[in-house]
Protein backbone atom coordinates (compact mmCIF):
# COMPACT_ATOMS: atom_id res chain seq x y z
CA UNK A 1 0.00 0.00 0.00
CA UNK A 2 2.87 2.38 0.84
CA UNK A 3 4.43 1.48 -2.52
CA UNK A 4 1.21 2.36 -4.31
CA UNK A 5 1.04 5.76 -2.62
CA UNK A 6 4.62 6.53 -3.53
CA UNK A 7 4.22 5.52 -7.15
CA UNK A 8 1.16 7.80 -7.37
CA UNK A 9 3.35 10.70 -6.24
CA UNK A 10 5.44 10.30 -9.39
CA UNK A 11 2.40 10.43 -11.69
CA UNK A 12 1.62 14.08 -10.88
CA UNK A 13 3.52 17.27 -10.24
CA UNK A 14 5.00 17.00 -6.78
CA UNK A 15 3.95 19.49 -4.16
CA UNK A 16 5.77 20.41 -0.97
CA UNK A 17 3.25 18.32 0.99
CA UNK A 18 4.38 15.19 -0.93
CA UNK A 19 7.97 15.73 0.18
CA UNK A 20 6.76 16.51 3.72
CA UNK A 21 4.87 13.21 3.74
CA UNK A 22 7.98 11.23 2.80
CA UNK A 23 10.15 13.09 5.32
CA UNK A 24 7.50 12.42 7.96
CA UNK A 25 7.60 8.70 7.12
CA UNK A 26 11.38 8.64 7.46
CA UNK A 27 11.32 10.58 10.75
CA UNK A 28 7.86 10.83 12.34
CA UNK A 29 7.52 14.29 13.93
CA UNK A 30 6.12 12.74 17.12
CA UNK A 31 9.61 11.32 17.81
CA UNK A 32 11.05 14.84 18.14
CA UNK A 33 11.94 16.23 21.55
CA UNK A 34 9.17 18.32 23.07
CA UNK A 35 11.36 21.43 22.97
CA UNK A 36 12.10 21.04 19.25
CA UNK A 37 10.46 22.61 16.20
CA UNK A 38 10.15 20.18 13.28
CA UNK A 39 8.04 19.89 10.14
CA UNK A 40 7.26 22.45 7.44
CA UNK A 41 8.45 25.74 8.93
CA UNK A 42 8.39 28.06 5.91
CA UNK A 43 6.35 28.04 2.74
CA UNK A 44 3.16 26.76 1.14
CA UNK A 45 2.44 23.02 1.33
CA UNK A 46 0.71 23.18 -2.06
CA UNK A 47 3.62 24.83 -3.90
CA UNK A 48 5.16 22.71 -6.70
CA UNK A 49 8.59 21.20 -6.01
CA UNK A 50 10.99 19.91 -8.66
CA UNK A 51 14.30 20.28 -6.81
CA UNK A 52 15.11 19.66 -3.16
CA UNK A 53 18.32 20.77 -1.41
CA UNK A 54 19.50 19.01 1.76
CA UNK A 55 21.57 20.86 4.36
CA UNK A 56 22.37 20.78 8.06
CA UNK A 57 22.11 24.56 8.49
CA UNK A 58 20.20 27.10 6.42
CA UNK A 59 22.76 29.89 5.99
CA UNK A 60 23.06 32.77 3.54
CA UNK A 61 25.59 30.73 1.55
CA UNK A 62 23.18 27.79 1.37
CA UNK A 63 20.33 30.09 0.31
CA UNK A 64 22.48 31.44 -2.53
CA UNK A 65 23.31 27.88 -3.52
CA UNK A 66 19.60 26.98 -3.51
CA UNK A 67 18.90 29.91 -5.82
CA UNK A 68 21.66 28.87 -8.24
CA UNK A 69 20.36 25.29 -8.25
CA UNK A 70 16.75 26.49 -8.78
CA UNK A 71 15.69 24.55 -5.69
CA UNK A 72 12.05 24.92 -4.70
CA UNK A 73 12.45 23.37 -1.25
CA UNK A 74 15.15 22.93 1.40
CA UNK A 75 15.38 20.30 4.10
CA UNK A 76 17.34 22.12 6.81
CA UNK A 77 18.11 19.61 9.55
CA UNK A 78 18.49 22.36 12.17
CA UNK A 79 15.29 24.45 12.39
CA UNK A 80 15.87 28.00 11.10
CA UNK A 81 12.87 28.97 13.27
CA UNK A 82 13.55 27.65 16.74
CA UNK A 83 12.29 30.16 19.27
CA UNK A 84 9.12 32.12 18.59
CA UNK A 85 9.66 35.02 16.19
CA UNK A 86 8.24 38.34 17.29
CA UNK A 87 9.50 40.15 14.19
CA UNK A 88 10.03 38.98 10.62
CA UNK A 89 12.46 41.53 9.26
CA UNK A 90 15.82 41.45 7.53
CA UNK A 91 17.42 42.50 10.83
CA UNK A 92 15.56 40.12 13.16
CA UNK A 93 15.49 36.98 10.99
CA UNK A 94 17.47 37.56 7.79
CA UNK A 95 17.65 33.94 6.61
CA UNK A 96 13.98 33.21 7.35
CA UNK A 97 12.96 36.42 5.62
CA UNK A 98 15.08 35.66 2.57
CA UNK A 99 13.76 32.09 2.29
CA UNK A 100 10.15 33.22 2.54
CA UNK A 101 10.69 36.06 0.07
CA UNK A 102 12.26 33.61 -2.40
CA UNK A 103 9.23 31.34 -2.13
CA UNK A 104 11.22 28.43 -0.70
CA UNK A 105 9.53 25.74 1.31
CA UNK A 106 11.71 24.78 4.29
CA UNK A 107 11.26 21.58 6.31
CA UNK A 108 13.27 20.59 9.40
CA UNK A 109 13.74 17.08 10.84
CA UNK A 110 16.25 17.60 13.68
CA UNK A 111 15.59 15.40 16.73
CA UNK A 112 12.88 13.44 14.91
CA UNK A 113 15.60 12.20 12.54
CA UNK A 114 17.97 11.62 15.48
CA UNK A 115 15.45 9.35 17.19
CA UNK A 116 14.13 7.57 14.10
CA UNK A 117 15.37 4.09 13.21
CA UNK A 118 17.90 4.48 10.40
CA UNK A 119 18.32 8.16 11.23
CA UNK A 120 21.20 10.37 12.35
CA UNK A 121 22.34 8.26 15.30
CA UNK A 122 22.19 4.97 13.41
CA UNK A 123 24.23 6.52 10.58
CA UNK A 124 26.83 7.80 13.06
CA UNK A 125 27.00 4.45 14.86
CA UNK A 126 27.53 2.55 11.63
CA UNK A 127 30.16 5.04 10.46
CA UNK A 128 32.36 4.41 13.52
CA UNK A 129 31.96 0.64 13.28
CA UNK A 130 29.22 -0.09 15.84
CA UNK A 131 27.11 -3.21 15.25
CA UNK A 132 23.97 -4.44 17.03
CA UNK A 133 23.17 -0.85 17.96
CA UNK A 134 20.12 0.08 20.01
CA UNK A 135 18.92 3.38 21.52
CA UNK A 136 20.52 4.72 24.68
CA UNK A 137 17.21 6.38 25.60
CA UNK A 138 14.39 4.44 23.86
CA UNK A 139 11.37 6.44 22.72
CA UNK A 140 8.00 5.04 23.78
CA UNK A 141 5.20 4.62 21.25
CA UNK A 142 2.83 6.89 23.10
CA UNK A 143 -0.57 8.26 22.18
CA UNK A 144 -2.14 4.89 21.32
CA UNK A 145 -4.83 2.87 23.02
CA UNK A 146 -6.44 -0.49 22.29
CA UNK A 147 -10.13 -0.54 21.41
CA UNK A 148 -12.22 -3.71 21.65
CA UNK A 149 -15.76 -4.06 20.30
CA UNK A 150 -18.10 -7.08 20.22
CA UNK A 151 -20.35 -7.51 17.20
CA UNK A 152 -22.44 -10.17 15.40
CA UNK A 153 -20.46 -11.86 12.60
CA UNK A 154 -22.66 -10.18 10.01
CA UNK A 155 -21.79 -6.73 11.37
CA UNK A 156 -18.04 -7.30 11.33
CA UNK A 157 -17.22 -5.97 7.82
CA UNK A 158 -19.20 -2.75 8.29
CA UNK A 159 -17.97 -2.14 11.85
CA UNK A 160 -14.33 -2.78 10.93
CA UNK A 161 -14.52 -0.58 7.82
CA UNK A 162 -16.08 2.26 9.83
CA UNK A 163 -13.38 2.00 12.51
CA UNK A 164 -10.57 1.95 9.93
CA UNK A 165 -12.00 4.93 8.05
CA UNK A 166 -12.08 6.91 11.30
CA UNK A 167 -8.39 6.23 12.05
CA UNK A 168 -8.19 2.86 13.82
CA UNK A 169 -5.77 0.08 12.94
CA UNK A 170 -2.72 2.05 11.77
CA UNK A 171 0.64 0.61 12.79
CA UNK A 172 3.71 2.13 11.13
CA UNK A 173 3.34 1.87 7.35
CA UNK A 174 0.40 -0.54 7.67
CA UNK A 175 -3.29 0.27 7.87
CA UNK A 176 -6.45 -1.71 8.68
CA UNK A 177 -4.60 -3.80 11.30
CA UNK A 178 -6.90 -5.70 13.65
CA UNK A 179 -7.52 -9.01 15.40
CA UNK A 180 -10.86 -10.87 15.47
CA UNK A 181 -11.90 -13.93 17.50
CA UNK A 182 -15.31 -15.65 17.71
CA UNK A 183 -17.20 -16.25 20.96
CA UNK A 184 -20.60 -16.15 22.61
CA UNK A 185 -22.17 -13.07 24.13
CA UNK A 186 -25.04 -12.92 26.61
CA UNK A 187 -27.42 -10.12 27.51
CA UNK A 188 -30.73 -9.43 29.21
CA UNK A 189 -32.67 -6.53 27.76
CA UNK A 190 -34.36 -4.34 30.33
CA UNK A 191 -37.62 -2.43 30.15
CA UNK A 192 -37.68 -0.10 27.18
CA UNK A 193 -34.84 -1.91 25.39
CA UNK A 194 -35.09 -2.96 21.74
CA UNK A 195 -32.47 -5.67 21.16
CA UNK A 196 -31.41 -6.46 17.60
CA UNK A 197 -31.30 -10.16 18.54
CA UNK A 198 -33.89 -11.97 20.71
CA UNK A 199 -36.45 -10.31 22.97
CA UNK A 200 -36.37 -7.87 25.89
CA UNK A 201 -36.82 -9.42 29.32
CA UNK A 202 -35.22 -12.73 28.38
CA UNK A 203 -31.61 -13.82 28.79
CA UNK A 204 -30.17 -14.27 25.29
CA UNK A 205 -27.07 -15.94 23.92
CA UNK A 206 -25.66 -14.80 20.62
CA UNK A 207 -22.66 -15.59 18.44
CA UNK A 208 -20.33 -12.59 18.44
CA UNK A 209 -16.88 -11.63 17.23
CA UNK A 210 -14.38 -9.77 19.39
CA UNK A 211 -12.67 -7.15 17.20
CA UNK A 212 -9.69 -5.22 18.53
CA UNK A 213 -7.45 -2.57 16.99
CA UNK A 214 -5.09 0.21 18.06
CA UNK A 215 -6.45 3.75 17.96
CA UNK A 216 -4.65 7.08 18.34
CA UNK A 217 -6.01 8.80 21.44
CA UNK A 218 -6.76 11.89 19.37
CA UNK A 219 -9.05 9.85 17.09
CA UNK A 220 -10.76 7.80 19.82
CA UNK A 221 -14.03 9.76 19.98
CA UNK A 222 -14.39 9.69 16.19
CA UNK A 223 -13.69 5.95 16.02
CA UNK A 224 -16.20 5.13 18.79
CA UNK A 225 -18.86 7.26 17.08
CA UNK A 226 -18.22 5.53 13.74
CA UNK A 227 -18.50 2.07 15.32
CA UNK A 228 -21.80 2.93 17.01
CA UNK A 229 -23.18 4.24 13.73
CA UNK A 230 -22.23 1.06 11.84
CA UNK A 231 -23.25 -1.40 14.59
CA UNK A 232 -26.67 -3.08 14.59
CA UNK A 233 -26.85 -3.26 18.39
CA UNK A 234 -28.75 -0.59 20.26
CA UNK A 235 -25.89 -0.32 22.79
CA UNK A 236 -22.72 -2.05 21.50
CA UNK A 237 -20.12 -3.13 24.05
CA UNK A 238 -16.92 -1.12 23.53
CA UNK A 239 -13.85 -1.38 25.76
CA UNK A 240 -10.83 0.96 25.68
CA UNK A 241 -7.50 -0.14 27.17
CA UNK A 242 -4.49 2.06 27.83
CA UNK A 243 -1.39 -0.15 27.41
CA UNK A 244 1.94 0.72 28.96
CA UNK A 245 4.13 2.60 26.45
CA UNK A 246 6.55 0.27 24.70
CA UNK A 247 9.74 1.21 22.81
CA UNK A 248 8.97 2.02 19.18
CA UNK A 249 12.41 1.01 17.93
CA UNK A 250 13.72 4.56 17.98
CA UNK A 251 15.12 6.89 20.59
CA UNK A 252 18.06 9.15 21.32
CA UNK A 253 21.66 7.99 21.02
CA UNK A 254 22.85 4.50 20.19
CA UNK A 255 25.06 1.93 21.90
CA UNK A 256 26.53 -1.29 20.56
CA UNK A 257 29.74 -3.24 20.16
CA UNK A 258 32.62 -3.12 17.74
CA UNK A 259 32.91 -6.18 15.54
CA UNK A 260 36.52 -6.45 16.72
CA UNK A 261 37.89 -4.58 19.76
CA UNK A 262 40.60 -2.05 18.90
CA UNK A 263 42.99 0.20 20.76
CA UNK A 264 42.00 3.79 21.48
CA UNK A 265 44.47 5.23 19.00
CA UNK A 266 43.11 3.04 16.21
CA UNK A 267 39.54 3.90 17.16
CA UNK A 268 40.19 7.66 17.06
CA UNK A 269 41.81 7.25 13.64
CA UNK A 270 38.67 5.40 12.49
CA UNK A 271 36.41 8.19 13.73
CA UNK A 272 38.46 10.89 11.97
CA UNK A 273 38.49 8.91 8.73
CA UNK A 274 34.76 8.14 8.83
CA UNK A 275 33.71 11.73 9.53
CA UNK A 276 36.41 13.47 7.52
CA UNK A 277 37.72 15.54 10.43
CA UNK A 278 41.41 16.26 11.09
CA UNK A 279 41.11 16.60 14.87
CA UNK A 280 38.82 15.51 17.69
CA UNK A 281 38.57 16.43 21.38
CA UNK A 282 39.10 13.59 23.86
CA UNK A 283 38.22 13.63 27.57
CA UNK A 284 38.88 10.89 30.10
CA UNK A 285 41.43 8.11 30.47
CA UNK A 286 41.73 6.05 27.31
CA UNK A 287 40.67 2.41 27.75
CA UNK A 288 43.13 -0.33 26.81
CA UNK A 289 40.69 -1.74 24.31
CA UNK A 290 37.52 -0.24 22.89
CA UNK A 291 34.77 -2.85 22.82
CA UNK A 292 31.47 -1.08 23.52
CA UNK A 293 30.75 2.31 21.95
CA UNK A 294 27.91 4.78 22.46
CA UNK A 295 27.13 7.65 20.09
CA UNK A 296 24.98 10.77 20.30
CA UNK A 297 24.81 13.05 17.28
CA UNK A 298 24.86 16.78 17.96
CA UNK A 299 25.06 18.03 21.54
CA UNK A 300 24.41 14.96 23.70
CA UNK A 301 26.25 15.53 26.94
CA UNK A 302 23.07 14.71 28.82
CA UNK A 303 23.32 11.12 27.53
CA UNK A 304 26.66 10.49 29.25
CA UNK A 305 25.01 8.81 32.23
CA UNK A 306 23.04 6.55 29.89
CA UNK A 307 26.23 5.66 28.03
CA UNK A 308 28.03 4.83 31.28
CA UNK A 309 25.13 2.68 32.52
CA UNK A 310 25.14 0.85 29.19
CA UNK A 311 28.77 -0.15 29.78
CA UNK A 312 30.25 1.95 26.99
CA UNK A 313 34.03 2.35 26.90
CA UNK A 314 33.78 5.41 24.64
CA UNK A 315 31.05 7.95 23.90
CA UNK A 316 31.25 9.70 20.51
CA UNK A 317 29.26 12.92 20.22
CA UNK A 318 29.38 16.30 18.53
CA UNK A 319 29.94 18.48 21.57
CA UNK A 320 29.23 18.75 25.28
CA UNK A 321 29.65 21.23 28.11
CA UNK A 322 32.84 21.44 30.15
CA UNK A 323 31.32 20.05 33.35
CA UNK A 324 29.62 17.21 31.47
CA UNK A 325 33.01 16.14 30.13
CA UNK A 326 34.48 16.25 33.65
CA UNK A 327 31.62 14.14 35.03
CA UNK A 328 31.95 11.62 32.21
CA UNK A 329 35.68 11.25 32.80
CA UNK A 330 35.09 10.81 36.55
CA UNK A 331 32.61 8.03 35.74
CA UNK A 332 35.29 6.22 33.72
CA UNK A 333 33.78 7.07 30.33
CA UNK A 334 36.07 8.32 27.55
CA UNK A 335 34.42 11.04 25.45
CA UNK A 336 35.28 11.88 21.84
CA UNK A 337 33.82 15.16 20.53
CA UNK A 338 33.95 15.60 16.76
CA UNK A 339 32.17 18.94 16.30
CA UNK A 340 28.41 19.44 16.41
CA UNK A 341 27.40 19.31 12.76
CA UNK A 342 30.29 16.98 11.84
CA UNK A 343 28.47 14.29 13.81
CA UNK A 344 25.26 14.89 11.82
CA UNK A 345 26.28 15.60 8.23
CA UNK A 346 26.76 11.98 7.11
CA UNK A 347 23.04 11.38 7.45
CA UNK A 348 22.29 13.69 4.52
CA UNK A 349 23.68 11.16 2.03
CA UNK A 350 21.56 8.36 3.48
CA UNK A 351 18.49 10.61 3.54
CA UNK A 352 19.03 11.61 -0.11
CA UNK A 353 18.96 7.95 -1.19
CA UNK A 354 15.75 7.29 0.74
CA UNK A 355 14.03 10.33 -0.78
CA UNK A 356 15.14 9.41 -4.31
CA UNK A 357 13.75 5.90 -3.84
CA UNK A 358 10.41 7.22 -2.59
CA UNK A 359 10.18 10.06 -5.13
CA UNK A 360 12.17 9.10 -8.24
CA UNK A 361 10.87 12.16 -10.13
CA UNK A 362 12.38 14.59 -7.63
CA UNK A 363 15.87 16.04 -8.11
CA UNK A 364 17.67 15.84 -4.75
CA UNK A 365 20.98 17.58 -4.08
CA UNK A 366 23.17 17.77 -0.99
CA UNK A 367 24.49 21.24 -0.24
CA UNK A 368 28.16 21.89 -0.95
CA UNK A 369 28.13 25.18 0.95
CA UNK A 370 26.91 23.68 4.22
CA UNK A 371 29.78 23.25 6.65
CA UNK A 372 30.58 23.28 10.34
CA UNK A 373 31.11 26.88 11.51
CA UNK A 374 34.32 25.97 13.38
CA UNK A 375 37.76 25.46 11.88
CA UNK A 376 40.76 24.08 13.77
CA UNK A 377 43.54 26.59 13.16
Amino acid sequence: MATARRSNRTLKTLAARDICEVLGEVAPPELAADWDNVGLLIGDASSPVRRLLLTIDLTEAVLAEAARASADMVMAYHPPIFKALTKLTTAAAPVVWAAARAGLAVYSMHTALDAAPGGTNDVLAEAVGVVDAHPLAPAPAEGQCKLVVFAPPGDLPAVASAAFAAGAGRIGNYSECSFAAPGTGTFLGGAGSSPAVGRAGRRERSAEVRLEAVVPRAALAEVVSAIREAHSYETPAIDVHAPEPVPCGGGMGRVGRLRRPVGMKAFIARVKRALGVPRVLVAGRAPRRVTTVAVGAGSCGDLCDDAARAGADVFVTGEMRHHQALAAAAAGLTVVCVGHSNSERLTLGVLAKRIRTALPGLKVKISRKDRDPFDIA
